[in-house]
C-alpha cells in the first residue's frame, strides 16, 4: 500500500490519479512541485495532479489524515504558498426556488416547425427556439443584422457536458474535455444508466403523443418532445442531467457561428468538486477560449478560484455566472459573480422586465440581467426543453460576448462589461446595470481601429519559482480588424543563467481567435555546501597556556559559585563544574599532548626498513621508547620531507608496550628521491632517511578525464586518471591541480595496487561569468591535464520578462514578472 502511494507522489506531474473518495482533498499552491512530492512520497499524503495546466504549480493533494493535520503538514512544505480545501458544489441544491410554474405556460409546445439557423445555413431547428419571447427581449436578431455579426472565437461552458449529438449544435460543437472522468470529450449521456430507461435512446413523440411537456429536475426544465424523459423526474443521481445541453443551447442561440467547448466538470446528480473547476478555468485558457460561460454559483469563496479567473481576465478572457436561485439579496455573496472584476454576474428577470422570484439580486454579484423563465433551449437526445433559473440567464451574456468580440476582435472582460452595462433600466433594485440589451451593447463598443493589427497579452502577471525550476506564462495575441497574418513570438529579460523561449515560436492568426503560446523560463539551479562537521577525533586545537589559563578562571568560577546561594540550591551542577575544572587542569598541566610527567618514557628512536624502495612500494617504520609507555598510551607525531613519501600524522605506541609500527607509502619516480622521516613525543624529535627509486617497468601516467566537462557553479565534476598499466602493489600516488580557484581539487589521487584508474572529484564555487579551469594530474614526472568550465547560477531577485509579437512592421509586447528564490 505504502509503495502504490509513493508511486502516485513520484508520478504527479505526469499522471492525474483518482483519489480515494474518503480522503481529505485540499488544493495547494506552491513554488516547488519536486519538495511536494518529497513531502508526500512517505505515505502521508498523494499530489493526484496539477490544477493549472501548463504552469504546474497548483495541485491537488488527498491524504488520510485529517484536514488539521494535512494543513500543519503542508505548511512546512519548500516554497509552500497556501492550501484550501476542495470544495463541493450543486447545481441542484435541495430548497431551490426556481420550481416549474404549475400548470406551464400554455404554447411550450407550439412552434416546431423547423427553420434553417442560423439563416441560410443547412441547421434546422425548432422555431419557437429561434423566435422565443426572450430573444426578442434581449434583440439577438436586431444586433446580428444590424452589425453583421453572428459570433466569433470559442465560448467554454463549464457544467454537465453536452449532447454531442444534438444536431442543432454539431456544426459548431468542439469536443472539449471530461474532467469527471479525465478523458476527452464532453458526453453527459455517458453519465447516464440505459436500464432506468424502458427504450433506450427514449423515442421523440408527436404533439398528440406527447400533450403535454415533461417536468424534469423537478426545479430546473420542462423537456418539451421526449416521451420518456419523466423517467428522470426524482431520481437523484439526474437531478442536473441535460443542463449543460441547454445552457450551450443558449449560447448558440445567441451567437450562432461561434464555436462552443464544453467543459464537464459537474456530475449529472448536479455535484462537482471546486478543483476540477479550476482544471476546466486554466483548460479553457489555455485552449484559446476567448468566453467562459459558469451557470453554477458556490457560497464559500476561493482564493484559487480568483486566482484562476485573475488569469483569465489578464488573457483577455470575458467570463459570465450565474447569480444563483436562493430569491436573496444583500448581504448575501456568491462565486464567481461576486468576482466582478474577472466575471459579469446575471439575475434572472421575467418576459415583463421583473425580477423572477428565484433569482439572487444586490449589485454586489449581478452586473446586468437577463431573461430566466421559460426559456426554449436545447435538451439531450435531440430534442428541446424550456428552463427556468439564472443558469439560462448567464448564457446570454456569454453568447453576448462572442458578438461583442465579432466587432471588436481585441476585446476583454473590462470592455465587455463596459459595453454590456449600458442596458435596459429596471424598476426593480439590486438587478445591477438593468436587463441586458445586445443592441444596446454592440453600440456603445467602439471599434478597435480600421487597420488589422494584433494585441498581445500575458498571463500570471507574475511567478515566483526556486533556482533550479521553470516558471510558465501563456501568452496570447488577439487579432483586430481581421488581422490574419504569423506573429512571432521573442523574449528577453531572462536572468542571468536563465533561458527564455517561447513554444510554439510563432502563430498564424486567422482574424477571429486568439491564438495561444507557451512562455517558458529555466532557472539555474544554486547548489550548497554540505554542513561543516568537526572530525569525530581530533587534536586539541589550543595552546597549553591558553588552556592553563581557561583552568584557572573555571576554578575561581567553581569557587565563588560555592560560597553563593546558588550552590544550595544547584548543588548537582556545581559538583559538575568542578569535576569538568579538575578535569580540564588535569589535561593542561600534566596529561594529554605535552610534556611527559617525571618518570615517562621518551623517545628513544625511529628506523625504517627498507631504507630504500621503488617508488609504489612501501618502508615499515619503528618507533621506539624509553621504557613501556604509560596507562593512556604514547602519541607520536610523525612528518615526511618528500611528496614521494607520505606518513600518517601518528602512531600510537599502545599501554604497556616500547614500540609502534607505521607504514611509509611512495609514488612513483623518474629519479631517486630523498625522504626524511621525524617523529616527535614528549618534546624529542628523531629522524630516518628513506631513498625513493625509479621502479622497473613502473605504469606511467597515461590520461586525466573530467565528467562533466562543464558544470554549473556550486556543482561538481568527477575525474578521472589512468594509468599505462597496474599500479604496484604500494598504489600509484598522482598529484593534482587547479588553474583556477572556482574549480578545487585534492592534493593527491591514488590508483589502488593493481588498478589503473582513480577517480576524484572537482568542486567548483559560485563564478559570473563562465570561467575556465585547467585540472592537472602529475605522475612520475608526467602531467596530464583537461579543462573545466565553471557556469553561472541563475541568482536570486526579481526580474521582468519581456515578451514581443513581430509581424512584419507591427511590434507589441506584455510583460510578466519572475522573483527567484
Amino acid at each position: 500500500m505504502k509503495r502504490r502511494m509513493w508511486l502516485a507522489g513520484a508520478l504527479a506531474a505526469l499522471l492525474w490519479a483518482p483519489p480515494a473518495k474518503a480522503d481529505t482533498r485540499v488544493i495547494v499552491r506552491t513554488t516547488s512541485v519536486p519538495a511536494l512530492q518529497l513531502l508526500c512520497a512517505p505515505a502521508t499524503c498523494t499530489v493526484v495532479g496539477a490544477l493549472d495546466g501548463t504552469l504546474g504549480h497548483v495541485f491537488l493533494v488527498t491524504s488520510p489524515l485529517d484536514l488539521t493535520s494535512l494543513l500543519n503538514l503542508l505548511k512546512n512544505l519548500t516554497g509552500f504558498v497556501g492550501a484550501e480545501v476542495d470544495q463541493l458544489l450543486n447545481l441542484a441544491p435541495v430548497g431551490a426556488l426556481n420550481q416549474l410554474p404549475t400548470p406551464l405556460p400554455a404554447g411550450l409546445l407550439s412552434g416546431r416547425t423547423l427553420a434553417a439557423y442560423p439563416p441560410n445555413s443547412g441547421t434546422m431547428v425548432w422555431d419557437s427556439y429561434v423566435n422565443q419571447p426572450a430573444a426578442g427581449i434581449v434583440k439577438v436578431s436586431q444586433a446580428q443584422s444590424q452589425f453583421g455579426v453572428k459570433g466569433i472565437g470559442i465560448v467554454a461552458d463549464i457544467d454537465t457536458g453536452v449532447d454531442p449529438n444534438h444536431p442543432a449544435l454539431q456544426g459548431v460543437l468542439l469536443p472539449g474535455y471530461d474532467f469527471t472522468r479525465n478523458q476527452a470529450g464532453a458526453s453527459e449521456l455517458n453519465d447516464l444508466t440505459t436500464t432506468d430507461f424502458p427504450v433506450y435512446p427514449p423515442p421523440t413523440c408527436s404533439s398528440t403523443s406527447c400533450p403535454s411537456p415533461a417536468k424534469v429536475n423537478q426545479s430546473t426544465a420542462a423537456v418539451l418532445d421526449q416521451s420518456t424523459a419523466a423517467v428522470l423526474d426524482g431520481k437523484v443521481q439526474y437531478a442536473a442531467f441535460g443542463h449543460g445541453t441547454m445552457v450551450m443551447g443558449v449560447i448558440h442561440l445567441v451567437a450562432p457561428t461561434a464555436k462552443l467547448l464544453p467543459l464537464k466538470a459537474f456530475r449529472s446528480d448536479g455535484t462537482a468538486n471546486l478543483s476540477d473547476i479550476l482544471r476546466a478555468i486554466y483548460y479553457a485558457v489555455q485552449n484559446n477560449a476567448s468566453a467562459i460561460n459558469m451557470s453554477f454559483d458556490m457560497k464559500t469563496s476561493s482564493p484559487e478560484l480568483k486566482s484562476a479567473l485573475d488569469y483569465a481576465n489578464q488573457l483577455n478572457v470575458i467570463c459570465a455566472a450565474s447569480a444563483g436561485n436562493d430569491g436573496q439579496g444583500p448581504p448575501l455573496l456568491v462565486y464567481p459573480a461576486a468576482l466582478q472584476s474577472d466575471v459579469m454576474g446575471v439575475a434572472s428577470t421575467s418576459n415583463t422586465d421583473a425580477r423572477s422570484s428565484f433569482s439572487n439580486y444586490g449589485n454586489a454579484i449581478v452586473w446586468v440581467a437577463a431573461p430566466g423563465e421559460a426559456i426554449v433551449t436545447t435538451y439531450p437526445f435531440s430534442t428541446y426543453s424550456a428552463g427556468w433559473g439564472t443558469s439560462f440567464s448567464a448564457p446570454f451574456v456569454s453568447g453576448g460576448a462572442a458578438l461583442l468580440r465579432n466587432r471588436r476582435t481585441d476585446i476583454n472582460e473590462s470592455l465587455a462589461a463596459a459595453s454590456v452595462a449600458h442596458a435596459v433600466t429596471l424598476a426593480v433594485p439590486g438587478m445591477g446595470n438593468g436587463r441586458l440589451d445586445l443592441l444596446m451593447a454592440l453600440s456603445a463598443l467602439q471599434p478597435g481601429g480600421t487597420s488589422p493589427d494584433f494585441g498581445v497579452s500575458a498571463a500570471p502577471s507574475s511567478a515566483t519559482i526556486t533556482a533550479g525550476q521553470q516558471a510558465d506564462f501563456t501568452v496570447s495575441a488577439a487579432p483586430v480588424g481581421g488581422f490574419n497574418q504569423t506573429v512571432t513570438w521573442s523574449c528577453a529579460g531572462a536572468p542571468l543563467a536563465a533561458m527564455c523561449t517561447v513554444s510554439p515560436p510563432s502563430v498564424t492568426l486567422d482574424g477571429q481567435n486568439a491564438a495561444t503560446a507557451t512562455v517558458t523560463l529555466t532557472t539555474t539551479a544554486r547548489s550548497f555546501s554540505p554542513p561543516f562537521a568537526l572530525p569525530r577525533m581530533a587534536p586539541p586545537m589550543f595552546p597549553r597556556e591558553v588552556l592553563v589559563a581557561l583552568c584557572a578562571l573555571l576554578l575561581v568560577a567553581v569557587m565563588f559559585w560555592n560560597l553563593s546561594r546558588t550552590y544550595h540550591r544547584r548543588p548537582g551542577l556545581a559538583t559538575a563544574a568542578g569535576l569538568l575544572a579538575v578535569l580540564l587542569c588535569s589535561y593542561s598541566c600534566g596529561g594529554g599532548y605535552g610534556t611527559p610527567a617525571p618518570g615517562s618514557p621518551t623517545l628513544s628512536s625511529i628506523s625504517l626498513n627498507p631504507s630504500s624502495v621503488n617508488g609504489g612500494s612501501s618502508s615499515t617504520g619503528t618507533v621506539t621508547l624509553s621504557g613501556p609507555a604509560s596507562s593512556g598510551g604514547a602519541i607520536v607525531y610523525l612528518t615526511s620531507s618528500a611528496s614521494a613519501a607520505t606518513v600518517p600524522a601518528s602512531v600510537t605506541v599502545a599501554a604497556g608496550a616500547t614500540s609502534a609500527m607505521f607504514t611509509v607509502n611512495t609514488t612513483a619516480v623518474t629519479t631517486s628521491t630523498p625522504a626524511t622521516i621525524s617523529a616527535t613525543y614528549g618534546g624529542a624529535t628523531k629522524t630516518a632517511s628513506v631513498t625513493v627509486t625509479p621502479g622497473p617497468g613502473s605504469p606511467t601516467l597515461s590520461s586525466i578525464a573530467l565528467n562533466p566537462s562543464s558544470v554549473n557553479a556550486g556543482s561538481s565534476s568527477t575525474g578521472t586518471v589512468t594509468l599505462s598499466g597496474p599500479a604496484s602493489s604500494g598504489g600509484a600516488v598522482i598529484s593534482l591541480t587547479s588553474s583556477a580557484s572556482a574549480a578545487t581539487v585534492p592534493a593527491s589521487v591514488t590508483v589502488a595496487a593493481g588498478a589503473t584508474s582513480a577517480t576524484f572529484t572537482v568542486n567548483t564555487t559560485a563564478v559570473t561569468t563562465s570561467t575556465p579551469a585547467t585540472i592537472s594530474a602529475t605522475y612520475g614526472g608526467a602531467t596530464q591535464s583537461a579543462s573545466l568550465t565553471v557556469t553561472p547560477v541563475t541568482p536570486a531577485g526579481t526580474f521582468t520578462l519581456t515578451i514581443t509579437g513581430t509581424s512584419g512592421t507591427l511590434t507589441h509586447s506584455s510583460t510578466v514578472q519572475v522573483t527567484v528564490q
